[in-house]
């Protein structure tokens, strides 16, 4: 019999807050392009509504930079349901909103809840994730952003056809609704078990691990007593070279694996498909496409459909071959779109339109863009979307984790932040040629993932020191197994009474029960 709460479940309901990502993401998809809106905040154009788009992504680059202080003292689990309330109170502030200022307030403020979410959220996944199955886990964060995205556009088309301002106020109301579920349903889910470690819950750490690896809570099992061991030699080796968080952090051993997560988040975010998610209306009403809020609900759904592949097979193919075809391909589709534009396009004779550039009488390339466009989404969600989450968690020490990963995501959301606001500018002005510099991005991500970027798949939070410490090639990163099946051999000697671990926990819990200070197994 399946246990109702287990890795699996625990870790999509804790997806929610990917979820919230989405909705987000899509906020104003499907509302720019409906006359309500447009009348109501005075037809905002270039960097006006660039700003606006932007203000969600501005409140979450500063969560995401204060995601690591929240995520280790409050815990990653109440650190998210702090980030629910936020994103009711933005949710409001938007659905009230009486002007372009408020509306900004309201974004911003849900943005917050935005960056501390998008940066815990697959941090608690990939801790409480077995490492074969870690991939899959963590990718589920991407996978509700699919669905965040394409919920909330749904809302948004058919609140369009509502003659008043419930048009655009109810779908930013409606947004509060998984925040809340959210945030009741953290009640129910266990602690990370790593973070409980930092904080010598030794008792609990055991626990936690038993209830997660096991069907009956074994305590005794050997694969949960030899994790919990790998867990605890890991604080214990970081405690006995314990150094200032933040100069570790940049520091030559670290820094590399740093700027490996920063590099991840930033380039996911310029290959441009969140560009395209953010104006697809826009891209289509130029390339000639009518009923375009209806056309736009396609690359919605095929966004969610090309993420399930990902989430079954990631933990096969591995992060390298991911990111690299996936790289690839989008180059290929940006420049398509780009070329496309450029041969069949003119200018818009038609003024005050987000788009100066635009196809007429040419329904063979207008609907091959419209094709390209959903072919680029799909080869994101394939690859970059769900490995940009689960890479720069997965990398970096429990001590130093938090940080690194807000730092990681501030990046995203730095980046999200300048295209969100130079995007509806750059349409008008350089027009076709976004999509030329979009393909270019990729072509650099390709070569930075094949250079750089080692392979991670099926190795344990504990043993990436060991992979980053050999510095192998990163395409040789995996070849010949060095790394794979310590935790297995460690699991084998308990098993076979080589290892006795059992006396060792007793005291160390029976320690702590008495409160005498010993926080190490011996």
């Amino acid at each position: 019999m399946v246990r109702l709460l287990n890795v699996y479940t625990i870790s999509a309901f804790a997806a929610l807050g990917g979820v919230l990502y989405g909705f987000d993401v899509s906020s104003m998809s499907g509302v720019v392009g409906t006359d309500q809106y447009r009348m109501y905040y005075g037809n905002p154009l270039g960097a006006r509504q660039g700003g606006i788009t932007a203000a969600i992504a501005a409140g979450s680059f500063l969560g995401s930079l204060c995601s690591s202080l929240l995520g280790d003292w409050l815990s990653r689990k109440v650190a998210i349901q702090l980030g629910t309330v936020l994103w009711c109170i933005g949710a409001s502030l938007q659905a009230a909103s009486n002007g372009v200022a408020m509306l900004i307030l309201g974004r911003i403020v849900s943005g917050f809840c935005i960056g501390v979410t998008s940066a815990l959220v697959p941090i608690y996944q990939a801790e409480i994730a077995p490492r074969k199955i870690r991939g899959r886990i963590v990718s589920m964060q991407h996978f509700a952003i699919a669905w965040g995205i394409m919920i909330q556009y749904f809302i948004q088309y058919g609140c369009s056809f509502l003659d008043s301002h419930a048009a655009f106020r109810l779908p930013w109301a409606i947004q509060a609704v998984p925040a809340i579920l959210l945030f009741t349903g953290l009640f129910w889910l266990p602690r990370s078990p790593r973070w409980l470690a930092s904080k010598d819950h030794w008792d609990e750490v055991l626990r936690v691990l038993a209830f997660l690896r096991t069907p009956n809570n074994d305590i005794n099992d050997p694969l949960v007593l030899a994790e919990f061991k790998e867990i605890e030699e890991q604080i214990r080796v970081e405690r006995e070279n314990e150094t200032n968080s933040y100069r570790e952090l940049f520091g030559k051993k670290m820094r590399k694996r740093l700027f490996l997560g920063m590099a991840i988040q930033g380039l996911s975010q310029l290959s441009g498909v969140n560009m395209l998610l953010y104006f697809i209306v826009y891209i289509l009403e130029s390339a000639g496409i009518s009923n375009t809020l209806l056309v736009s609900s396609i690359q919605y759904i095929i966004f969610i459909i090309a993420t399930i592949p990902t989430i079954l097979w990631t933990d096969r193919w591995g992060r390298r071959t991911s990111l690299i075809v996936g790289s690839l391909s989008v180059a290929f589709w940006m420049f398509l779109i780009g070329g496309l534009f450029a041969n069949f396009g003119e200018p818009n004779p038609i003024p005050d339109q987000p788009y100066t550039w635009i196809i007429r009488g040419n329904p063979a390339a207008s609907h091959c863009i419209q094709a390209s466009l959903y072919l680029a989404s799909a080869s994101f969600a394939m690859s970059w979307g769900p490995i940009e989450w689960m890479y720069p968690p997965e990398i970096i020490p429990l001590r130093i984790r938090a940080k690194a990963v807000s730092l990681s995501t501030a990046t995203n959301w730095a980046i999200n932040f300048a295209l969100a606001m130079s995007m509806p500018p750059l349409l008008r002005s350089i027009r076709w040629r976004v999509f030329v510099i979009f393909g270019s991005f990729n072509i650099a991500g390709f070569l930075y993932v094949w250079f750089l970027v080692p392979e991670t798949k099926q190795r344990t939070l504990e043993e990436m020191d060991e992979i980053f410490e050999h510095e192998e090639p990163p395409w040789r990163s995996f070849k010949g197994g060095r790394y794979t099946g310590r935790l297995d051999a460690l699991a084998k000697d308990i098993a076979q009474g080589k290892l006795d671990i059992h006396r060792t926990v007793q005291v160390e819990m029976y320690d702590n029960l008495q409160g005498n200070g010993h926080h190490g197994i011996v």
